[in-house]
């Protein structure tokens, strides 16, 4: 029940933050620029760092249960440490004795590589001249002849011409030769050596700075929390505490995700009779912490083995299909069972991390794109100024859906705009879809109108849309008798009030009621009398704008003096809140005879008013 709960907070749209203090663009620019320009000067420095903070938050939970169990401080980190590292010099040592074996036998292969290449030369060829290779390669050829030709240069096996040769038995000039000498043995072991020892030493240090990490670890929070400000403790501790839940339940679960990808990897390897399985299967779950990029490395070198252990294409074929088969199964099933909403993350935002990071630090920047970007997202979400990073890197919806369905009316694009209705009606609906989402997008319209904001074209648009899109989604509703009562909608100021009103009415009709949406140009004070002044059983006066209250009193008292005191009249005002706007407040402005500040509370007035219950009168004799 709670993770339900949780994962529907995470599906709400990204809050909109206080308006964070003003800065210019030039000076955002020069930060970021400065603050790229750092990581990519000092990835000397900042590399080991950031491995050995991540290797802190996987090793972190373990060394605070050791400690539990009163090992203490210091042997639970040596402790930990020593059987990390173990474990990868164990994986180490496996993976070296795999590759040995696997040299040994890369000669006994050799046969079918030539047989395979030979094959591919024959079937590229057995079309004889007509042959597409064969083609192509005389075609390039020739283009070849023709471009040294033009420029005048000699292929390099063109005859040289005869008095440029030698005489016949003349003597030819002998050729100097230079003696170097070698370097000191310090030069040599420096060239030999140099390229193999920075890998250990960033390894060396990764490993001091993780084991004080681990001993330090509550020292280091407080100074960053006295960093960040110790005048707001509650949003620093949130943000740190959910950058750490986030990154270690991410890296946890990759963990996981890749224990289950390499085994039926190896075993599978090994059903079918590629050499070396383990060898494969542990290279697959450690490749596949590189986002993108590791599966398919993990895949190409034992691909590329089957080729050459199997003399025909049985072998290739089975390994091809039990990469594709295990890769669809983990990223389908395993991956979106155990993260959730581990990370945060967009899809497009792992990407374009991994792309980042990439440039910066090379291949360990692709392994730590995922992590350092969780944090960037954390703190998007909790540092109003940086709320930007949360916006274009976070996993959650920025749009609540009436802005969307707002923003497609805008323009002009009713098939999505029906998709988002639709996917709202599903969960509840014509009253919830119309109580959520209907109703709040032609507020949002006439807010804009209201701040000079949307022109006519829009307002159009909007309106036009969503009385297009009600005539879509309840197209199915049969239409009501001509005997029944009948109830006069009216869009009281303009187009968008109108089409609220149609939404009103299109929630009626299916009750038994015959609902005509008036515009508000035929209840004017020239047209009013071109509407029939008999036959209605109430009218229903449409208004987004709450605050319209002096042009309500007009209104009403104009329909009052055109159908009678008798006929009831109902005064819906969309966005107004039922409890800020006292319906008794708007009574006494206005005249009318009910208020209604929502779809449910017009159709629970209207019964109130007797105009539905009019409607179960007709029906009863008929039963």
């Amino acid at each position: 029940m709670a993770e339900d709960t949780a994962r529907r907070l995470q599906a709400r749209p990204i809050p909109v933050p206080k308006a964070a203090p003003p800065a210019s663009t030039q000076t955002t620019l020069l930060v970021i620029a400065l603050v790229v320009a750092t990581l990519y000067l000092g990835s000397d420095i900042l590399v080991p760092i950031a491995l050995a903070v991540l290797l802190t938050f996987v090793l972190a939970p373990i060394v605070s249960r050791l400690e539990r169990l009163r090992l203490g401080r210091v042997p639970s980190v040596l402790a930990v440490v020593v059987l990390v590292f173990a474990g990868i010099a164990g994986f180490g040592m496996v993976v070296g004795g795999q590759i040995a074996d696997l040299a040994n036998n890369l000669p006994s292969y050799q046969k079918n590589v030539h047989d395979k290449l030979d094959s591919l030369r024959s079937r590229a060829t057995s079309a004889g001249s007509g042959g597409v290779v064969q083609q192509a390669t005389e075609a390039f050829r020739d283009l070849k002849q023709g471009l040294e030709q033009v420029t005048g240069d000699t292929p390099p096996t063109a005859t040289a011409p005869a008095s440029a040769l030698p005489a016949p038995g003349a003597a030819r000039e002998p050729v100097p030769v230079r003696i170097e000498q070698d370097g000191d043995a310090l030069t040599i072991i420096s060239d030999v050596l140099g390229p193999a020892m920075a890998p250990v030493a960033t390894a060396g240090m990764v490993l001091v700075l993780t084991i004080f990490m681990l001993l330090q670890r509550e020292d280091l929070r407080d100074r960053l929390i006295r960093l960040a400000g110790s005048g707001d403790l509650s949003r620093t501790t949130e943000a740190m505490n959910d950058a750490g839940e986030r990154v270690s339940r991410y890296l946890l679960m990759q963990c996981v995700v890749n224990v289950t990808y390499g085994l039926p990897i190896g075993v599978g390897l090994w059903l079918i009779g590629v050499p070396n399985p383990l060898l494969w299967g542990l290279l697959s779950t450690v490749l596949r912490f590189i986002p993108f990029l590791g599966p398919a490395i993990a895949a190409a070198f034992p691909i590329l083995l089957s080729l050459a252990v199997d003399g025909g294409w049985t072998l290739p074929l089975l390994c091809i299909a039990l990469f594709v088969a295990v890769e669809l199964f983990s990223n389908n099933v395993v991956e979106p069972w155990l993260y959730g909403s581990a990370t945060g993350l967009s899809s497009l935002a792992i990407i374009v991390a991994a792309v980042f990071w990439t440039t910066l630090w090379g291949p360990v920047g692709l392994l730590l794109a995922t992590p350092l970007t969780v944090c960037l997202v954390v703190l998007g979400r909790h540092v109003p100024q940086l709320h930007f990073l949360e916006v274009m890197l976070g996993d959650r919806p920025v749009l609540p859906d009436e802005a969307k369905l707002y923003q497609r009316l805008l323009a002009r694009d009713p098939i999505e705009a029906m998709e988002i209705a639709e996917e709202k009606m599903s969960k509840g609906g014509l009253v919830e879809a119309g109580h959520g989402l209907l109703i709040p997008t032609l507020s949002l319209a006439e807010q804009d109108r209201q701040r000079n904001r949307l022109n006519p074209e829009g307002r159009q648009a909007v309106a036009e849309g969503m009385v297009a899109l009600l005539d879509e989604m309840m197209e199915s509703s049969p239409p009501a008798a001509e005997d029944t009562p009948l109830v006069l909608c009216i869009g009281a100021r303009n187009d968008l009030d109108e089409a609220a009103a149609a939404l009103l009415g299109h929630m009626l009709r299916p009750r038994g009621l015959r609902a005509d949406v008036i515009p508000c140009e035929k209840v004017s004070v020239r047209s009013i009398a071109a509407l029939a002044p008999t036959g209605v059983s109430a009218v229903v006066l449409s208004y987004l704008n709450p605050s319209a209250l002096s042009h309500a009193r007009r209104l009403v008292r104009r329909l009052r003096l055109h159908f009678g005191p008798n006929v009831p009249i109902l005064l819906c005002l969309w966005s107004a809140h039922p409890e800020a706007d006292a319906p008794e407040h708007a009574i006494s402005q206005t005249s009318a005879d009910r208020v209604a500040t929502s779809l449910t509370s017009a159709v629970t007035q209207l019964e109130e008013m007797g105009v539905l219950a009019a409607v179960e009168a007709e029906k009863a004799p008929q039963a």
